[in-house]
C-alpha cells in the first residue's frame, strides 16, 4: 500500500505531494515548488528514495522546485506529452519521461495510473491509485481550475470533469490547492456540493465558465 503526505507550500495554498511505497522506499514527489529543502526533510523523515518527480502541469507554482529536486536526487522529471514542450521551452529541465491516457508509473510493486484531464492546460493530468486522485488543478474542493490561462479550454474541462465523476463515488480527492473548506474531499461530496459539477451541457458550463 503506498503511503500519501500534502504538504502545503508557498504564498499561493499549493499543494505539494509526497506518495511512497514503504516496502521498497521508492518514492515520487508531485508538483514540487518554493520549498524544496522541506520537502526533501519529509521524504528522508519517511524513508523514500524520490525516482520521480511528477507534475500535474507546467504552470510554474507547480513545477518551481523541479531544477533544485533533480539536482539533489537524481529523480526523472514526468509529464504528459502534450504539456512537454511548455516544460522544454519555458522552465527547463525537460522531462525525462513523457507519458499519456493510461500509463502508470510504477513505485516499487505499486503503480500510479495517469489520467489525462485537459482543460486548465493541454497536458493536465490527475493521478489514480487505490483509493486517491490527486486533481491538480483540475478539481478543487468546491471548485475547478482557471480555463482562461493560454492553452486553457472550458469545452475540454467539462469533458475531463465528467471523466473524473464517472469514477467511483468514495474515492477521495486531493487538490493542487488549499483553496476550499477542506483540504481533501471525495467525489461524492464534491458532486453534491461543488456548482461547477451541476451542469447538464458544456453549453451551460462554457456560458457560466
Amino acid at each position: 500500500m503506498l503511503v500519501l503526505e500534502q504538504i502545503q507550500v508557498g504564498d499561493m495554498a499549493n499543494f505539494t505531494y509526497i506518495i511512497g511505497d514503504p516496502e521498497s522506499g521508492d518514492g515520487a514527489v508531485v508538483d514540487p515548488a518554493w520549498e524544496v529543502e522541506g520537502i526533501i526533510k519529509k521524504t528522508e523523515e519517511m524513508k523514500l528514495k524520490i525516482r520521480f518527480i511528477i507534475n500535474t502541469h507546467s504552470h510554474f507554482d507547480h513545477i518551481d522546485g523541479n531544477s533544485r529536486l533533480k539536482e539533489k536526487s537524481g529523480a526523472k522529471i514526468v509529464i504528459h506529452k502534450d504539456e512537454a514542450k511548455y516544460l522544454k521551452h519555458f522552465s527547463p529541465p525537460p522531462a525525462d519521461l513523457e507519458v499519456a491516457e493510461g500509463d502508470t508509473i510504477e513505485l516499487g510493486k505499486e503503480g500510479i495510473r495517469v489520467i489525462h484531464t485537459p482543460g486548465h492546460s493541454p497536458g493536465s493530468i490527475c493521478l489514480f491509485f487505490e483509493n486517491r486522485l490527486i486533481t491538480g488543478d483540475t478539481l478543487f474542493v468546491g471548485g475547478i481550475g482557471r480555463t482562461d490561462f493560454p492553452g486553457g479550454d472550458p469545452k475540454t474541462m467539462f469533458e475531463s470533469l465528467n471523466k473524473i465523476m464517472m469514477l467511483d463515488k468514495n474515492i477521495e480527492i486531493y487538490p493542487g490547492h488549499n483553496y476550499g473548506a477542506t483540504p481533501k474531499s471525495t467525489i461524492s461530496r464534491e458532486k453534491e456540493n461543488n456548482p461547477y459539477l451541476r451542469f447538464k451541457s458544456a453549453e451551460e458550463f462554457i456560458r457560466a465558465s
